[in-house]
This record gives C-alpha cells, structure tokens and sequence, in this order.
C-alpha cells in the first residue's frame, strides 16, 4: 500500500512520522501548490491511498483539484467534513479522524494511544481502511458522520475549552508571586480521576457543596480583578464564566 498526504500542518505532520516510526516513508504534497500550480507537485503514478490531512475550509477545493486513477483511495482526517465531499471521479474514499490533539511543533511519532474513527462508502473500502488505520493504532472504530461529529464537539469541551480554563486560571495569577505550576499537580490529579471515576462522579468544588458564600466571594475577587488597577483580566467572561458554569454544577448534582 503506496501512500502520500496532501498538507504540511498539525495532523500531516504528525502522520507522517507515525508511518516513519512504523518503517513506512510516505511523502508530504503541499495542498497550496496542489491549487496554483499541480505541475510542480505530481502525484505518483503508483500511490494507493491519498491522505488529506488539510483544514476543512480547503478540503472540498483540494479534493476536487486531485486528478489520480479511479483505483485510488481518498481519506480525508476531518472529524465534520461528510464522505459526500468526494465526487464521482472518486468513488473509493473514507475518512480517517485520529482523535487526539496535534500540534506540527510537537508531532506525535506514536499513535498506541490514539483512537482512529473511520468511515467509507463499501465493504472493500472499509477493510483497506482498517489496514491503513492500524498499521498505526490497535485503537480502530467505525463512526458515522453524525457519531464524528458529536465526538468532535466532546473534544472541544474536554480538551479546548479545558486549556481555556487554563489561561483563564494563569491570568488570575498574574501579578502574584504564586507560579501557574502550581496548579499542576491539581490539574494531573483531576485529569487521572476520570480514568477510573465518572466525570460527575469526580466533580468538587464549591458549587458541588452549594456554598453560595464562597462562590459570592470568588465572583467578587474576578470583578476586582476585571477592573481593579492591575487589571488582570481583560473581559468580563471569567466572571460570567464562573457564575454560568457553577450554576450548572450546582443543578446536575445528586
């Protein structure tokens, strides 16, 4: 199985060295040059599987550029983008959505960890794409667009908007003498709790006990901060963050 990725970015970047790290030399196309200029960056004769690793406001436009035999297998890495983003003249494509994280200055060479969501139109399809996902991960699902889809917005909550909290947490410390680190051994423990508890079942916190005071106080403390004359926080947000956030733990509490 002779494969290429079409990007440079976070996920190709991070592809590419989990083939590497499994022996298998896949080479890089860029999708820009793929649009202005496809003489510059032919796709061989010879390749298998096409991996789209690109952002989703240019996948459908690299896709449609693409000009390889009908034999050739398209998989895009999209946790949103549908399989009818393929047109007739690809009638072999899936989707492979490596849930996880990527950033292009810190690839991840070993994928052991990371589940991959895949999906295709027919039976060949789906068997060429197990082969392909777990050539890298033992971890392999089949998922439906609308199953990626709800996973996708699963992972912005724990994950995205997880590290928000985490700036917001720094800026409240700006300007004392208490180091962000310090929050990381709470941050390590909370993450490792819902490995073996139920997220509702792990939840603490002043909202959890329905301590109306001290949760009064907080709200205080980051409108001092919002306006005070260090300033540390910028916008109202961390503050209507708390409140919202607190009233939703205080509501789904047993």
């Amino acid at each position: 199985m002779r494969i290429a990725i079409i990007g440079h970015g976070n996920v190709a970047t991070s592809l590419h060295e989990a083939f590497a790290a499994k022996g298998i030399q896949v080479p890089m196309l860029s999708a820009h040059t793929l649009l202005t200029s496809p003489e510059d960056e032919p796709i061989s004769e010879s390749t298998d599987v096409l991996i789209y690793a690109v952002c989703d406001t240019v996948l459908p436009e690299v896709i449609r550029a693409v000009r390889v035999p009908l034999r050739v297998l398209h998989v895009h890495t999209s946790g949103t983008v549908p399989l009818s983003v393929y047109g007739q003249d690809k009638p072999h494509c899936g989707v492979m959505y490596p849930f996880q994280s990527f950033s292009k200055a810190a690839p991840i060479a070993d994928f052991t960890d990371v589940p991959i969501f895949i999906e295709a139109r027919g039976i060949d399809d789906i068997s060429a794409m197990y082969t392909l996902s777990l050539a890298l991960s033992p971890r392999v699902f089949e998922a439906s667009q609308a199953e990626r889809e709800r996973l996708h917005v699963a992972g912005v909550f724990a994950n995205n908007f997880t590290n928000c909290m985490y700036r917001i947490a720094a800026d409240v410390l700006a300007g004392t003498s208490i180091p962000f680190s310090a929050l990381l051994p709470l941050i390590d423990r909370t993450a490792a709790k819902v490995h073996s508890l139920a997220p509702r079942d792990a939840q603490t916190g002043p909202a959890v006990r329905h301590d109306a005071e001290v949760m009064a106080h907080h709200l205080d403390i980051l409108r001092a901060l919002q306006s005070g004359p260090n300033k540390a926080l910028s916008t109202p947000v961390p503050a209507a963050l708390y409140e919202m956030l607190s009233a939703y733990i205080a509501d789904n509490t047993k």
